[in-house]
């Protein structure tokens, strides 16, 4: 009977003998436990399986080596005793009783915010830098404006890079040396897709040229379509300060930007392909922003970037460069990224959501509940109400119910502890403002610069500070046209009461936030209305 059934049996019979990782499993599982599970037959089991082997030994098979299973011969009829395999309630060897397989491994990162505090996050290695900052916005609650970056920082030589959201953080991290103390930082940037929005302020027309005539002026609209797919391809061209290598010395030459990678020109300004020198290419190389260019790279300005090596960590592999301004230096970072990412680039400001480890806008994106979108504005004033559905009226309402309502709190908190003084409520209506993420209590005016410059140089980003040269007033910071403008808030009085104004009475408030709130609606006297404000976030 057993050499009729060996002899029967064919080559597909041997095959499933032969691949079956259940086998394997179940062979594993009775080599080291005597229970129940270890002795149950399994659905596959065929009928020369079940007969006691010749030495009287019962399934003896399960004690078998991996390598005899392997030439394990397996009939190819049907299995005569279904009943024996199969229970019309559940397999014993179901699937559930083995563990899952998770080919995706995970690691330990850790993540930095601008207090330097920090979160430990575990991750899967292909989760992208947009994925990293989606998961920390949910796990703070905080708004997403879609301007959350992941930075790398490299303090040992004083440079700093936006991480792409499509880039892969465990790749980034996978560079960094083992003596390194490189970071993650957590913060916003504004400008990351600002050049999407308004191309007009990053491509000044000195330095931007064509390989081939143009008919007609190109806006910059245009030059940005050129960038992502045209193949008539804009040039990037002007002078830049290249530290020599290996020297500490600095020279000024004129360097072209194509496709291809950044050159420089020989003699001149000449653009001849025998006066063009390559200097680097993108596809291997990172593109940074230097922090301390004069101190740590004795630069000539504070605008420097530089071209480093994936694969390289040493200052001798850094290929530095310098602008006379931060307008040339954007043009410059912006023009690479695109060349270097190109639709890829587009894609992220289109579609913020898409990582690859597998976060969408349907699951994670804060939606709105039934009850906040059935709310409506009531005015309450009459004998009867009535639904308020004129919007600029129901605008109005909101402000003076707002305004009504901050008098009231700034009353009881002046009154608390000391039923008299108005001096005291108005003490407290200048002190309100400190709870505001947008106010800096005593920062330098050269740090309210470098925070603005850390979120982006947009039109419209800003900070309160107090004044260091006067006690009494405070200082707006703000951006506009990629420079930094500071304008003072003079305190004046009328009858007892303290106001606050820009505009030397013409305009006043009774507090600061009164004063935010109005500038983010009307540009008066400021060259654009506030738009982003400045804030450091703890993790």
């Amino acid at each position: 009977m057993t050499t009729s059934l060996q002899d029967g049996q064919s080559a597909a019979g041997r095959a499933a003998a032969q691949d079956s990782p259940l086998a394997v499993q179940v062979c594993g599982a009775g080599q080291g436990r005597g229970d129940a599970r270890d002795l149950a037959p399994a659905p596959w089991l065929h009928a020369r399986a079940l007969l006691p082997p010749p030495d009287g030994t019962r399934f003896s098979w399960c004690r078998r080596k991996k390598k005899e299973l392997d030439v394990l011969e397996m009939p190819s009829i049907p299995n005569p005793f279904p009943e024996l395999c199969c229970s019309p309630f559940t397999s014993v060897l179901s699937a559930g009783l083995f563990p899952k397989v998770n080919s995706r491994k995970k690691q330990v990162i850790k993540v930095y915010s601008e207090d330097e505090t920090s979160r430990a996050l575990e991750v899967p290695s292909d989760i992208t830098a947009r994925d990293v900052c989606q998961l920390l916005i949910l796990k703070n609650h905080y708004v997403d404006d879609h301007s959350w970056t992941l930075f790398e920082h490299l303090p040992h030589i004083g440079l700093e890079r936006t991480i792409e959201d499509h880039e892969l953080v465990i790749e980034v991290l996978s560079n960094w040396g083992m003596e390194e103390e490189n970071k993650l930082y957590f913060r916003k940037n504004y400008a990351k897709y600002e050049f999407f929005k308004n191309p007009v302020y990053f491509f000044p027309e000195h330095m931007v040229s064509f390989a081939t005539e143009t008919n007609g002026e190109i806006s910059p609209t245009q030059i940005l379509q050129m960038f992502l797919s045209s193949s008539t391809y804009p040039e990037i061209h002007g002078f830049l300060h290249a530290k020599e290598q290996g020297k500490k010395s600095w020279k000024k030459i004129y360097f072209l930007l194509r496709r291809s990678g950044l050159y420089f020109s020989t003699k001149g300004t000449s653009k001849e392909p025998r006066h063009l020198q390559f200097f680097s290419e993108f596809g291997n190389s990172d593109i940074y922003v230097s922090l301390a260019g004069k101190k740590k790279h004795g630069a000539p300005t504070n605008y420097g970037f530089c071209f480093k090596p994936n694969k390289a960590g040493g200052p001798r592999d850094l290929k530095m460069l310098c602008a006379e301004e931060e307008q040339s230096r954007t043009c410059w970072l912006t023009a690479i990224r695109l060349l270097k990412y190109g639709v890829q680039l587009y894609q992220d400001y289109m579609h913020p959501y898409q990582g690859r480890s597998g976060c969408s806008s349907q699951s994670i994106s804060p939606m709105r509940s039934i009850s906040e979108n059935s709310l409506v504005a009531m005015d309450f004033s009459g004998q009867k109400s009535r639904v308020i559905e004129n919007p600029t009226e129901a605008l109005s309402v909101a402000v003076e119910e707002g305004l009504a309502w901050r008098k009231k709190g700034c009353l009881r908190l002046g009154l608390h502890g000391s039923p008299t003084a108005s001096s005291q409520s108005s003490s407290t209506n200048m002190a309100i403002h400190r709870s505001q993420p947008w106010f800096h209590h005593k920062i330098s005016r050269d740090e309210a610069q470098r925070l603005i410059i850390q979120q982006g140089l947009v039109d419209g980003v800003f900070l309160v500070r107090d004044s260091q040269s006067n006690p009494k007033t405070f200082v707006l910071s703000m951006s506009h046209g990629q420079k930094i403008k500071h304008f003072q808030i003079i305190p004046v009085e009328d009858d007892g009461e303290t106001f606050h104004t820009l505009d030397d009475g013409h305009t006043r408030f009774t507090d600061l936030i009164q004063l935010v709130e109005f500038y983010q609606l009307n540009k008066g006297v400021l060259p654009c209305k506030l738009k982003h404000y400045c804030a450091r976030i703890a993790l």
